[in-house]
């Protein structure tokens, strides 16, 4: 039977009519009036089996129904937007990116070619070049956004090897990391054919940037040994400390050597969008390609990220395809094909989110709420200054602060646990997001500050709990 009655399109259409409005409302109050919700709420046991069988395809449901069971799924999360959250990299994420994120999903622009998605494409090229602008590249460079941090770095690393290595070399190849260095290159670059013996993780100095001189010596150790040194992977903000690698020696180093220089500013770079901030980005204007998550400084929802790249011309070398049912859409100078420049064939338009909330919100307001997170991490660390017992570990950074409780009378091994024991009363008792880190082998206590709608007074105020936390868990 050649019958449509089962697609009812205009039931459909208007029950989701009637139910968006509902939606954003309730989603406004979800995502951003969040002080008293919990930061933190994993699935118990008990939870699972009811999450599992909302999880199981079967017989029809009206939409209000799956909505309700969409909210309830969807509590078990870490509330990045709780102005309390501190660990990891929160991304507290703008309304607008998630109404950018909506008209993208409902258009479904394929944004792989220009045939299919030139105004997608447009925005894409436009706002690539004018980030690249603002971290300093030449007008040769160019770019792709990506999935996340994780596949910039990954094609990156793939452009290092192409570009540097010549055929056959590869079991010869070298890459140079820092004891910092986020653990997403090591991995990309096993996943590429780079083995864990061809990658050397370089000392870092005091304030945990990369032992330059190190570097140097490993360099000429490797050369001395017949092997091709690659890559250099230097990081604008640290994951641990915010840490800022010495680029500009970096970038020395690579001219001397004639290798690639690969930054990882997945959470930095977006610091060179700041009203007053942006000069500590300065050196990233030196590299041969950098990573960049805009769903974690730039407040947009998963995913959203990019790789620049000094020259564009190496994107297209690498990862042009050329199958013969794409021949209908070449290249030209005005609109890209983007399946030209990066691994996906098929990808979304993530670029239109940020374009949506730079739009709305504009450069300055963004770059405002951008150095609030520097003001924060000040503010942190400042109170922790006069609290007795306790230490910074490394200083204010790129929004980040670690610090250490570190009464007399105990040892290493009992600070540790104290300080462990310190986070995990914080989270259960749902006094703020703060998650422990290791810094020289010792257990410390790390805020990242990102979220731009707390207060410097609310900052103290954590801090002062966090005080008073310490003193109830030494206490036992």
């Amino acid at each position: 039977m050649d019958s449509l009655d089962f697609l009812d399109r205009n039931a459909e259409l208007e029950s989701i009519s009637s139910s968006f409005q509902a939606i954003f409302d309730r989603l406004l109050k979800t995502t951003h009036d969040v002080h008293q919700d919990p930061i933190l709420r994993v699935a118990q046991p008990t939870e699972i089996p009811g999450l599992k069988e909302i999880s199981t395809p079967g017989e029809a449901h009206d939409v209000s129904r799956a909505i309700e069971d969409a909210f309830a799924i969807s509590d078990f999360r870490y509330r990045m937007n709780h102005p309390r959250c501190f660990s990891f990299v929160p991304s507290p994420v703008s309304p607008l990116s998630w109404i950018g994120d909506c008209l993208s999903s409902a258009f479904n622009s394929f944004a792989g070619s220009k045939l299919q998605g030139s105004g997608v494409a447009i925005v894409e090229q436009t706002l690539l070049q004018w980030l690249a602008s603002k971290v300093g590249l030449p007008d040769t460079s160019g770019g792709v956004f990506v999935s996340g941090g994780s596949m910039a770095n990954m094609t990156a690393m793939v452009l290092a090897r192409e570009c540097i290595l010549q055929p056959g070399t590869e079991n010869l190849g070298v890459a140079y990391l820092s004891d910092q260095t986020h653990h997403s290159v090591a991995k990309a670059l096993r996943i590429i054919g780079i083995k864990r013996n061809q990658i050397r993780t370089i000392p870092t100095n005091a304030f945990f940037e990369m032992d330059v001189m190190a570097l140097r010596g490993a360099i000429k150790a490797d050369r001395d040994a017949g092997l091709l040194p690659f890559v250099i992977v230097g990081t604008c903000g640290t994951t641990n400390t915010g840490s800022i690698d010495p680029l500009a020696a970096l970038a020395q180093v690579r001219d001397e050597e004639m290798i690639w220089l690969h930054v990882d500013g997945a959470f930095g770079a977006s610091a060179s969008l700041g009203a007053t901030c942006s000069p500590v980005t300065s050196g990233l204007g030196l590299s041969d390609s950098i990573s960049w998550d805009a769903h974690k400084w730039l407040f947009q929802t998963y995913s959203c990220s990019l790789i620049l790249v000094r020259n564009k011309i190496n994107l297209a070398k690498v990862f042009t395809n050329d199958g013969d049912y794409l021949r209908d859409a070449l290249e030209d100078e005005e609109i890209p094909n983007f399946w030209n420049f990066g691994m996906e064939l098929t990808r979304p338009s993530r670029a239109m989110k940020l374009w949506f909330t730079l739009r709305v919100l504009g450069v300055e307001r963004i770059g405002h709420m951008i150095d609030r997170g520097f003001f924060l991490a000040e503010v942190a660390e400042a109170q922790v200054r006069k609290m007795p017992d306790w230490e910074i570990t490394s200083l204010a950074s790129m929004a980040i602060v670690t610090f250490r409780y570190a009464p007399s009378g105990k040892s290493e091994e009992e600070l540790d646990g104290l300080n462990a024991a310190i986070s995990r009363h914080l989270m259960e008792n749902n006094i703020a997001g703060i998650l422990t880190t290791k810094l020289r082998g010792r257990v410390v206590l790390r805020i990242c500050s990102i979220n731009p709608w707390l207060s410097g007074e609310e900052m103290v105020e954590v801090v002062e709990q966090i005080s008073h936390t310490a003193s109830l868990v030494s206490k036992g």
